[in-house]
């Protein structure tokens, strides 16, 4: 693993990462589905993750890479909040301008009622799971295995919680499970053309390195302000929801420190 280009890893990590959003939706696949306060509070474990990889593998690391070029000073703190508000900015243009669908929220961005509902559910998970794709290939272009791997562990946990909540949900809408896991499968396999976006971009123009890892820890932390944490506390979970955000967090700490 060593010898591949960061590219490569890149690639590969948010690959493995996104193939976990198949493996967490496999219960529909044998009828057994967890309690709402459950997927609840897993949700919570996602953005509790998704929170610490924001900060330790992505902004810290930005910050570090900027002082590299720029020397201390307030040049390195501008860079990482200007690209933290374009990461968020992008994703919420995104939102804007593609037609897409949420299990609670219903339709938003522009009209689209040529689009049968099930794409319109697809194109909300892509949305939601590009960033994350985005951060593990910028993580494995920034610092190869020690700066991805975390990072892609961290993302493939929480993408098993996420692609059980969505193959839950099509179920309720009356789609078969095995459609319904097949699409589940299918929304985490965008993961890898964020991975290999990120990954090329900042292996190939190192200048970008700290203002790409500051959008996609922004982009991430909209995903988890505009969909993850609005969710869980929807059913009146968000005691279980916190609970599950704070052994996210430490857990994704944990790994962030140990393997980075």
């Amino acid at each position: 693993m060593e010898t591949m280009s960061p590219v490569m890893l890149g690639f590969l990590g948010s690959l493995v990462a996104g193939l976990m959003t198949a493996a967490g939706a496999l219960p529909v696949l044998f009828g057994r589905q967890p309690s709402r306060a459950v997927r609840d509070m897993s949700l919570g474990f996602a953005a509790g993750v998704m929170i610490a990889a924001s900060f330790f593998s992505l902004i810290i690391p930005s910050l570090a890479a900027a002082e590299e070029i720029f020397g201390d000073g307030a040049l390195p703190a501008a860079i990482a909040c200007i690209s933290i508000l374009f990461g968020m900015g992008g994703v919420h243009l995104m939102n804007e301008l593609l037609p897409h669908e949420h299990f609670t929220l219903g339709r938003e961005g522009p009209e689209a009622a040529s689009l049968r509902r099930v794409w319109l559910f697809i194109i909300a998970i892509t949305i939601h799971n590009f960033p994350e794709g985005l951060a593990v290939g910028v993580g494995f272009g920034a610092d190869g295995m020690s700066g991805g791997l975390p990072l892609a562990i961290g993302i493939g946990l929480q993408n098993a919680p996420e692609g059980l909540a969505v193959a839950v949900a099509l179920l309720g809408e009356g789609y078969s499970k095995f459609r319904a896991w097949g699409i589940a499968a299918l929304t985490g396999l965008v993961e890898p053309v964020g991975g290999l976006l990120g990954a090329g971009i900042i292996t190939y123009s190192e200048p970008l390195l700290p203002w790409g890892l500051a959008f996609a820890a922004g982009a991430m932390l909209y995903v988890i302000s505009h969909e993850i944490i609005p969710e869980t506390h929807r059913s009146g979970n968000q005691n279980k929801a916190t609970f599950g955000l704070a052994i996210g967090l430490v857990v994704m700490l944990f790994l962030d420190v140990w393997l980075g």
